[in-house]
């Protein structure tokens, strides 16, 4: 397939693919200020009217805010639809190592017409996140909205290949979206597999240790993994953009891409502080996972490799 997409988008044409489906997207984030000791099922049941538009399981009879992720609670959700992000760039022509400048705009795919308003979702209106072929290149940036409705962001290819793209926005009087996309860069072997050894060692990020642990030990698709993540020290960690943590899992094809924040964080004294994520895998195989945290200002990344089994 990969050699086929190459072939039809020859080595400068950049569009949304949409036959690389993202077949799960998940939101599940909070702030410990917000939510901490709320029983979240004392809050859902059957009937109720106000609903969080990203957290659809949580709702409740009366106006207010999500404990987790602190949207506020919608009254009805609109109709969901997937709505299309198309991208330019400049140069035309993709070039690795070279500055390219992605100029793309969202579009209702009812209307046909240009979306401007947007709701601020983790205190920005746009998430932008760019992977790799080889699951080594990763960034998440926020690019910002011009007068013209249109968002422009600059990105450095650091090789030739195939680039998954991730669009994470939320337009007024819409529903949340994750838009997937796909990034041809020349040079790159499109054809060659991605093969990933398990990795869950504690790593050493900017100015913090992290550990990571998944329960089950043997994480299965379809069915919940809880992955937590413990942070040491725990001192001076720090919200980061509205969550505690921002996490996005990729299948080594790049097929499924899966958006999560933490449900929970859990402080143990200065040692560690612990943020637990509620993921379900939608197939077997390997997954790289980027989680990305804040410690007295710095911004740490850190991936792990997780083996999902049938």
């Amino acid at each position: 397939m990969l050699a086929l997409l190459a072939a039809v988008f020859g080595c400068a044409l950049i569009l949304p693919v949409p036959d690389f489906p993202s077949t799960q997207s998940s939101w599940s984030e909070g702030s410990p200020d917000t939510w901490a000791g709320i029983d979240l099922s004392s809050i859902q049941s059957r009937g109720l009217n106000f609903i969080c538009p990203m957290d659809r399981d949580v709702s409740s009879t009366s106006p207010g805010s999500c404990p987790r992720c602190g949207m506020k609670l919608v009254a009805g959700i609109p109709e969901e639809k997937e709505y299309l992000v198309e991208i330019a760039t400049e140069p035309q022509k993709l070039e690795p190592g070279k500055r390219t400048r992605l100029v793309f705009h969202v579009e209702d795919p009812k209307m046909h017409a240009m979306v401007r308003d947007f709701e601020i979702v983790h205190e920005k209106l746009y998430h932008f996140f760019v992977v790799s072929q080889d699951l080594k290149f990763f960034k998440h940036i926020h690019p910002e909205i011009q007068s013209d409705g249109t968002f422009h962001l600059v990105v450095v290819f650091p090789n030739g290949g195939m680039y998954r793209v991730l669009s994470d926005f939320y337009p007024k009087n819409g529903s949340p979206q994750l838009v997937a996309g796909t990034l041809l860069v020349p040079g790159g072997d499109f054809d060659q597999p991605v093969v990933l050894a398990a990795d869950e060692a504690p790593r050493q990020s900017e100015n913090s240790d992290m550990e990571l642990e998944t329960e089950p030990r043997q994480p299965v698709a379809g069915s919940k993994t809880t992955i937590s993540l413990r942070i040491k020290p725990n001192d001076g960690v720090e919200l980061y953009l509205g969550a505690w943590a921002h996490m996005l899992a990729a299948s080594s094809d790049l097929v499924d891409m899966i958006h999560s924040h933490p449900l929970r964080a859990t402080d143990h004294g200065h040692e560690f502080k612990q943020l637990d994520f509620d993921v379900t895998f939608p197939h077997s195989g390997m997954f790289r996972i980027w989680i990305q945290t804040q410690r007295k200002g710095v911004v740490n990344t850190v991936a792990f490799n997780v083996p999902v089994s049938n």
